[in-house]
Protein backbone atom coordinates (compact mmCIF):
# COMPACT_ATOMS: atom_id res chain seq x y z
CA UNK A 1 0.00 0.00 0.00
CA UNK A 2 1.52 3.04 -1.07
CA UNK A 3 2.12 5.67 1.66
CA UNK A 4 1.08 9.75 2.00
CA UNK A 5 2.80 12.27 4.08
CA UNK A 6 0.96 12.85 7.25
CA UNK A 7 1.17 16.19 8.76
CA UNK A 8 4.46 17.40 10.14
CA UNK A 9 4.44 18.40 13.79
CA UNK A 10 5.66 22.11 14.64
CA UNK A 11 7.46 23.19 17.30
CA UNK A 12 5.88 23.44 20.99
CA UNK A 13 4.12 26.78 20.82
CA UNK A 14 2.94 26.49 17.16
CA UNK A 15 -0.12 26.31 15.07
CA UNK A 16 -0.97 23.06 13.65
CA UNK A 17 0.63 22.61 10.46
CA UNK A 18 -0.42 23.04 7.13
CA UNK A 19 -0.41 20.39 4.70
CA UNK A 20 1.25 20.68 2.01
CA UNK A 21 -0.76 21.22 -1.20
CA UNK A 22 0.02 18.43 -2.99
CA UNK A 23 -1.89 15.07 -3.94
CA UNK A 24 -2.16 12.56 -1.11
CA UNK A 25 -2.44 15.96 1.94
CA UNK A 26 -4.88 19.00 1.87
CA UNK A 27 -3.56 22.08 2.10
CA UNK A 28 -4.47 25.67 1.74
CA UNK A 29 -5.14 26.60 -1.35
CA UNK A 30 -6.61 30.07 -3.33
CA UNK A 31 -9.92 29.35 -4.44
CA UNK A 32 -13.34 31.47 -5.57
CA UNK A 33 -15.21 32.36 -2.43
CA UNK A 34 -17.96 30.62 -1.44
CA UNK A 35 -21.12 32.64 -0.31
CA UNK A 36 -22.80 32.98 3.18
CA UNK A 37 -25.40 31.77 1.56
CA UNK A 38 -24.41 29.14 -1.30
CA UNK A 39 -25.84 25.80 -0.89
CA UNK A 40 -24.16 22.95 -1.08
CA UNK A 41 -22.08 22.39 -4.10
CA UNK A 42 -23.62 20.74 -7.16
CA UNK A 43 -20.36 19.03 -8.05
CA UNK A 44 -19.82 15.00 -7.81
CA UNK A 45 -16.27 14.06 -7.54
CA UNK A 46 -15.01 11.77 -10.26
CA UNK A 47 -13.99 8.69 -8.24
CA UNK A 48 -11.55 5.90 -8.87
CA UNK A 49 -13.33 2.40 -9.31
CA UNK A 50 -14.62 0.90 -6.46
CA UNK A 51 -12.83 -1.39 -5.06
CA UNK A 52 -13.56 -2.03 -1.28
CA UNK A 53 -10.88 -4.33 -0.63
CA UNK A 54 -7.93 -1.90 -1.49
CA UNK A 55 -6.19 0.17 1.18
CA UNK A 56 -6.71 4.52 0.00
CA UNK A 57 -3.51 6.04 -0.97
CA UNK A 58 -2.55 9.30 -2.31
CA UNK A 59 -4.32 8.97 -5.40
CA UNK A 60 -7.51 9.00 -3.87
CA UNK A 61 -7.23 11.82 -2.15
CA UNK A 62 -6.32 13.67 -4.84
CA UNK A 63 -9.78 13.74 -6.83
CA UNK A 64 -11.07 14.61 -3.95
CA UNK A 65 -9.10 17.57 -3.00
CA UNK A 66 -9.15 18.43 -6.88
CA UNK A 67 -13.17 19.75 -6.31
CA UNK A 68 -13.14 20.57 -3.07
CA UNK A 69 -10.51 22.99 -3.79
CA UNK A 70 -12.31 23.94 -7.27
CA UNK A 71 -15.82 24.84 -5.38
CA UNK A 72 -13.70 27.16 -2.91
CA UNK A 73 -14.29 25.42 0.32
CA UNK A 74 -10.56 26.32 1.26
CA UNK A 75 -11.03 29.70 0.90
CA UNK A 76 -11.12 31.69 4.58
CA UNK A 77 -14.30 33.40 5.70
CA UNK A 78 -12.78 36.11 7.44
CA UNK A 79 -15.44 38.19 8.02
CA UNK A 80 -17.90 35.58 9.02
CA UNK A 81 -15.37 34.87 11.68
CA UNK A 82 -15.14 38.50 12.33
CA UNK A 83 -18.91 38.94 13.13
CA UNK A 84 -18.84 35.64 15.25
CA UNK A 85 -16.08 37.15 17.89
CA UNK A 86 -17.51 40.55 17.64
CA UNK A 87 -21.14 39.38 18.59
CA UNK A 88 -19.13 36.61 21.07
CA UNK A 89 -17.31 39.50 22.99
CA UNK A 90 -20.76 41.37 23.53
CA UNK A 91 -22.16 38.51 24.98
CA UNK A 92 -19.51 38.10 27.35
CA UNK A 93 -19.33 41.74 27.96
CA UNK A 94 -23.35 41.50 28.73
CA UNK A 95 -23.15 38.65 31.03
CA UNK A 96 -20.55 40.26 33.40
CA UNK A 97 -22.25 43.17 33.59
CA UNK A 98 -25.26 40.97 34.53
CA UNK A 99 -23.22 39.35 37.24
CA UNK A 100 -22.55 43.10 38.40
CA UNK A 101 -25.52 43.90 38.67
CA UNK A 102 -26.77 40.71 40.31
CA UNK A 103 -24.54 41.16 43.28
CA UNK A 104 -23.92 39.32 45.90
CA UNK A 105 -27.38 36.79 45.78
CA UNK A 106 -27.36 33.17 45.06
CA UNK A 107 -29.26 34.26 42.18
CA UNK A 108 -26.40 35.34 40.40
CA UNK A 109 -25.21 31.46 39.92
CA UNK A 110 -27.51 31.10 37.03
CA UNK A 111 -25.24 33.13 35.21
CA UNK A 112 -22.64 30.55 35.26
CA UNK A 113 -24.55 28.44 32.35
CA UNK A 114 -24.64 31.10 29.85
CA UNK A 115 -21.14 32.04 30.62
CA UNK A 116 -19.94 28.06 30.41
CA UNK A 117 -22.08 28.18 26.94
CA UNK A 118 -19.55 31.61 25.75
CA UNK A 119 -16.49 30.18 26.96
CA UNK A 120 -16.99 26.87 24.89
CA UNK A 121 -18.10 29.81 22.00
CA UNK A 122 -14.51 31.05 22.95
CA UNK A 123 -13.08 27.91 23.10
CA UNK A 124 -14.05 27.39 19.13
CA UNK A 125 -12.68 30.40 18.07
CA UNK A 126 -9.18 29.25 19.64
CA UNK A 127 -9.46 25.75 17.85
CA UNK A 128 -10.57 27.11 14.50
CA UNK A 129 -7.57 29.91 15.05
CA UNK A 130 -4.63 27.34 16.03
CA UNK A 131 -6.08 25.60 12.63
CA UNK A 132 -5.30 28.63 10.10
CA UNK A 133 -9.23 28.69 9.32
CA UNK A 134 -10.03 32.21 10.15
CA UNK A 135 -6.56 34.30 8.73
CA UNK A 136 -3.86 33.36 6.88
CA UNK A 137 -1.59 35.59 8.72
CA UNK A 138 0.68 33.67 10.94
CA UNK A 139 0.56 36.61 13.84
CA UNK A 140 -2.94 37.55 13.28
CA UNK A 141 -3.60 33.94 13.89
CA UNK A 142 -1.21 33.25 16.78
CA UNK A 143 -3.12 36.81 18.78
CA UNK A 144 -6.63 35.75 18.23
CA UNK A 145 -5.51 32.33 20.10
CA UNK A 146 -3.85 34.00 22.44
CA UNK A 147 -6.47 36.39 23.47
CA UNK A 148 -9.45 33.56 23.21
CA UNK A 149 -6.91 30.69 24.94
CA UNK A 150 -4.69 32.57 27.56
CA UNK A 151 -6.76 35.58 28.17
CA UNK A 152 -10.19 35.04 28.01
CA UNK A 153 -10.17 31.32 28.83
CA UNK A 154 -6.63 30.48 30.82
CA UNK A 155 -6.00 27.89 28.83
CA UNK A 156 -2.41 27.79 27.12
CA UNK A 157 -3.02 27.97 23.23
CA UNK A 158 0.45 26.58 23.03
CA UNK A 159 -0.12 23.42 24.56
CA UNK A 160 -3.34 22.65 23.41
CA UNK A 161 -1.84 23.47 19.53
CA UNK A 162 1.35 20.89 20.30
CA UNK A 163 -1.21 18.14 21.47
CA UNK A 164 -4.03 19.30 18.43
CA UNK A 165 -1.18 19.12 15.89
CA UNK A 166 -0.28 15.34 17.19
CA UNK A 167 -3.96 14.32 17.27
CA UNK A 168 -4.40 15.71 13.73
CA UNK A 169 -1.42 13.45 12.47
CA UNK A 170 -2.17 10.13 13.75
CA UNK A 171 -5.96 10.15 14.94
CA UNK A 172 -6.98 7.10 17.05
CA UNK A 173 -3.42 6.01 17.18
CA UNK A 174 -2.10 5.13 20.49
CA UNK A 175 1.48 5.34 20.41
CA UNK A 176 1.27 8.71 18.29
CA UNK A 177 -1.89 10.49 19.13
CA UNK A 178 -2.14 12.04 22.86
CA UNK A 179 -5.94 12.04 22.72
CA UNK A 180 -6.13 8.25 23.23
CA UNK A 181 -2.86 8.02 25.35
CA UNK A 182 -3.33 7.03 29.05
CA UNK A 183 -4.56 9.18 31.64
CA UNK A 184 -7.72 9.67 34.03
CA UNK A 185 -9.19 6.83 31.21
CA UNK A 186 -7.96 4.39 28.77
CA UNK A 187 -8.51 3.21 25.57
CA UNK A 188 -7.48 0.17 25.41
CA UNK A 189 -7.49 -3.13 26.77
CA UNK A 190 -3.99 -3.17 26.13
CA UNK A 191 -3.72 0.14 28.41
CA UNK A 192 -6.21 -0.92 31.32
CA UNK A 193 -4.22 -4.06 31.87
CA UNK A 194 -1.08 -2.37 33.27
CA UNK A 195 -3.86 -0.21 35.69
CA UNK A 196 -3.26 -0.49 39.42
CA UNK A 197 -4.72 0.57 42.67
CA UNK A 198 -7.24 3.39 42.10
CA UNK A 199 -6.30 3.99 38.45
CA UNK A 200 -7.46 0.34 37.59
CA UNK A 201 -10.76 0.98 39.57
CA UNK A 202 -11.21 3.83 37.86
CA UNK A 203 -10.83 1.82 34.75
CA UNK A 204 -13.63 -0.28 36.18
CA UNK A 205 -16.12 1.85 35.81
CA UNK A 206 -14.71 4.78 33.76
CA UNK A 207 -17.71 4.18 31.10
CA UNK A 208 -20.53 5.54 34.29
CA UNK A 209 -17.66 7.85 35.53
CA UNK A 210 -17.10 9.38 32.11
CA UNK A 211 -19.56 12.21 31.98
CA UNK A 212 -19.03 13.11 35.81
CA UNK A 213 -15.17 13.15 35.06
CA UNK A 214 -16.04 15.84 32.01
CA UNK A 215 -16.81 18.15 35.06
CA UNK A 216 -13.10 18.62 35.82
CA UNK A 217 -12.04 19.04 32.58
CA UNK A 218 -12.53 22.82 33.17
CA UNK A 219 -9.53 23.37 35.68
CA UNK A 220 -7.40 20.72 34.33
CA UNK A 221 -7.20 22.51 31.14
CA UNK A 222 -5.58 25.19 33.22
CA UNK A 223 -3.31 23.06 34.93
CA UNK A 224 -2.19 21.03 31.76
CA UNK A 225 -1.70 24.91 30.19
CA UNK A 226 0.54 25.77 34.14
CA UNK A 227 2.53 22.75 33.29
CA UNK A 228 3.15 23.43 30.05
CA UNK A 229 4.90 26.49 30.30
CA UNK A 230 8.10 24.76 31.68
CA UNK A 231 8.36 23.29 27.82
CA UNK A 232 8.11 26.66 26.66
CA UNK A 233 10.84 29.40 26.42
CA UNK A 234 12.20 32.62 26.58
CA UNK A 235 9.40 35.43 25.37
CA UNK A 236 6.91 32.51 24.58
CA UNK A 237 7.04 31.72 28.06
CA UNK A 238 6.43 34.77 29.57
CA UNK A 239 3.92 35.81 27.09
CA UNK A 240 1.67 32.79 27.74
CA UNK A 241 1.82 32.88 31.69
CA UNK A 242 0.89 36.70 31.52
CA UNK A 243 -2.48 36.13 29.72
CA UNK A 244 -3.11 33.41 31.80
CA UNK A 245 -2.31 35.22 35.43
CA UNK A 246 -4.25 38.10 33.99
CA UNK A 247 -7.20 35.54 33.16
CA UNK A 248 -7.16 34.51 36.69
CA UNK A 249 -6.93 38.28 37.52
CA UNK A 250 -9.36 39.48 35.09
CA UNK A 251 -12.41 36.60 35.71
CA UNK A 252 -11.46 36.87 40.02
CA UNK A 253 -11.66 40.34 40.41
CA UNK A 254 -15.37 40.20 38.73
CA UNK A 255 -16.47 37.77 41.04
CA UNK A 256 -15.41 38.97 44.28
CA UNK A 257 -16.43 42.68 43.08
CA UNK A 258 -19.74 41.35 42.62
CA UNK A 259 -20.13 38.55 44.91
CA UNK A 260 -18.84 37.44 48.53
CA UNK A 261 -15.88 35.38 48.64
CA UNK A 262 -17.84 31.90 49.24
CA UNK A 263 -20.21 32.87 46.40
CA UNK A 264 -17.39 33.99 44.32
CA UNK A 265 -15.69 30.24 44.53
CA UNK A 266 -18.92 28.29 44.14
CA UNK A 267 -19.77 30.47 40.76
CA UNK A 268 -16.29 29.93 39.81
CA UNK A 269 -16.30 25.86 40.58
CA UNK A 270 -20.04 25.51 38.84
CA UNK A 271 -18.76 27.75 35.66
CA UNK A 272 -15.88 25.36 35.41
CA UNK A 273 -17.66 22.37 35.95
CA UNK A 274 -20.37 23.13 33.30
CA UNK A 275 -17.86 24.52 30.64
CA UNK A 276 -15.89 21.55 30.79
CA UNK A 277 -18.71 19.14 30.34
CA UNK A 278 -20.06 21.34 27.52
CA UNK A 279 -16.72 21.13 25.64
CA UNK A 280 -16.17 17.89 26.67
CA UNK A 281 -19.18 17.18 25.07
CA UNK A 282 -18.11 18.83 22.15
CA UNK A 283 -14.99 16.39 21.34
CA UNK A 284 -16.42 13.70 22.66
CA UNK A 285 -18.49 12.29 19.72
CA UNK A 286 -15.39 12.59 17.15
CA UNK A 287 -13.40 9.62 17.60
CA UNK A 288 -14.26 7.25 20.73
CA UNK A 289 -15.05 3.85 19.74
CA UNK A 290 -13.98 4.16 15.88
CA UNK A 291 -11.06 2.39 14.31
CA UNK A 292 -7.37 2.48 15.97
CA UNK A 293 -4.56 1.91 13.48
CA UNK A 294 -2.79 -0.96 14.80
CA UNK A 295 0.21 0.98 16.33
CA UNK A 296 2.25 -1.82 15.03
CA UNK A 297 1.89 -1.24 11.10
CA UNK A 298 0.12 2.13 10.90
CA UNK A 299 0.61 2.43 6.71
CA UNK A 300 -2.91 4.11 5.96
CA UNK A 301 -2.92 6.80 3.68
CA UNK A 302 -4.41 10.19 4.72
CA UNK A 303 -7.52 9.27 3.27
CA UNK A 304 -8.19 6.17 5.26
CA UNK A 305 -6.45 7.82 8.90
CA UNK A 306 -8.79 10.54 8.78
CA UNK A 307 -12.24 8.78 7.77
CA UNK A 308 -12.39 5.35 9.18
CA UNK A 309 -11.09 7.38 12.76
CA UNK A 310 -13.65 9.62 12.49
CA UNK A 311 -17.40 10.24 13.13
CA UNK A 312 -19.71 12.76 12.18
CA UNK A 313 -23.23 13.62 13.98
CA UNK A 314 -25.91 14.22 12.14
CA UNK A 315 -28.27 17.41 12.97
CA UNK A 316 -29.23 20.96 11.80
CA UNK A 317 -28.22 24.20 12.65
CA UNK A 318 -28.77 23.98 16.43
CA UNK A 319 -26.09 20.90 16.39
CA UNK A 320 -23.64 22.61 14.64
CA UNK A 321 -23.85 25.18 16.61
CA UNK A 322 -23.14 23.37 19.90
CA UNK A 323 -20.56 21.15 18.94
CA UNK A 324 -18.99 24.35 16.44
CA UNK A 325 -18.38 22.61 13.49
CA UNK A 326 -16.78 19.28 14.84
CA UNK A 327 -20.15 17.17 14.27
CA UNK A 328 -18.55 17.20 10.59
CA UNK A 329 -15.38 15.49 12.12
CA UNK A 330 -14.44 13.80 8.53
CA UNK A 331 -14.35 16.95 6.35
CA UNK A 332 -12.83 18.87 9.40
CA UNK A 333 -10.01 16.01 9.90
CA UNK A 334 -9.40 15.99 5.86
CA UNK A 335 -9.14 19.40 5.80
CA UNK A 336 -8.35 21.00 8.58
CA UNK A 337 -7.86 24.89 7.45
CA UNK A 338 -11.24 24.59 5.81
CA UNK A 339 -13.48 27.49 7.40
CA UNK A 340 -15.99 26.21 9.79
CA UNK A 341 -19.08 27.61 7.70
CA UNK A 342 -17.73 25.23 4.52
CA UNK A 343 -17.96 21.85 6.67
CA UNK A 344 -21.48 21.24 5.83
CA UNK A 345 -21.15 22.44 2.04
CA UNK A 346 -17.83 19.74 1.91
CA UNK A 347 -19.62 16.55 3.23
CA UNK A 348 -21.76 16.04 0.43
CA UNK A 349 -18.75 15.56 -1.64
CA UNK A 350 -16.79 13.60 1.10
CA UNK A 351 -19.81 11.29 1.71
CA UNK A 352 -20.41 10.94 -2.50
CA UNK A 353 -16.53 10.00 -2.85
CA UNK A 354 -16.33 7.55 -0.24
CA UNK A 355 -19.37 5.35 -1.33
CA UNK A 356 -17.91 5.81 -4.59
CA UNK A 357 -14.35 4.09 -3.44
CA UNK A 358 -15.73 1.64 -0.92
CA UNK A 359 -14.59 3.36 1.99
CA UNK A 360 -17.37 3.16 5.21
CA UNK A 361 -18.18 7.08 6.11
CA UNK A 362 -19.55 6.83 9.42
CA UNK A 363 -22.30 9.03 10.50
CA UNK A 364 -24.85 9.28 13.45
CA UNK A 365 -27.09 10.96 15.72
CA UNK A 366 -25.73 12.90 18.91
CA UNK A 367 -27.00 10.56 21.06
CA UNK A 368 -26.36 7.50 19.45
CA UNK A 369 -22.67 8.98 19.11
CA UNK A 370 -22.44 9.28 23.19
CA UNK A 371 -23.85 5.41 23.42
CA UNK A 372 -21.03 4.50 21.05
CA UNK A 373 -18.20 5.83 22.91
CA UNK A 374 -19.74 4.66 26.22
CA UNK A 375 -19.79 0.87 24.94
CA UNK A 376 -16.35 1.24 23.50
CA UNK A 377 -14.99 2.30 27.10
CA UNK A 378 -17.37 -0.14 29.00
CA UNK A 379 -15.47 -2.73 26.59
CA UNK A 380 -12.10 -1.57 27.32
CA UNK A 381 -12.55 -1.94 31.36
CA UNK A 382 -14.21 -5.37 31.01
CA UNK A 383 -11.51 -7.37 31.57
CA UNK A 384 -11.58 -5.50 35.21
CA UNK A 385 -14.83 -6.24 36.20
Amino acid sequence: MPQTTTTATEPAGSRPAEPAATPGTPGVLSAPRTGPGSAAPAASVPAPAPDAGRTAGASDFAPLLKTVRGQGLLDRRTGWYARGITVNALALAAVAAGIVLLGDTWWTLLLAAPLAVLWTRTAFVGHDAGHAQITGDRRTGRIIGLVHGNLLLGMNEAWWNDKHVRHHAHPNHVDKDPDVGVGALVWTQRQAARREGFARWLTRHQARLFFPLLLLEGIALKVSGFRFLSRQRGTERFLSGLLMIAHLALWGTLFLAAMSPPKALVFALLLHALFGLHLGMAFAPNHKGMEMPDPDGDRWGHLQRQVLTSRNVRGAVLTDWFLGGLNYQIEHHLFPSMPRPHLRLAQPLVKEYCRGIGMPYTETGLVESYRQGLAHMHEVGAPLR
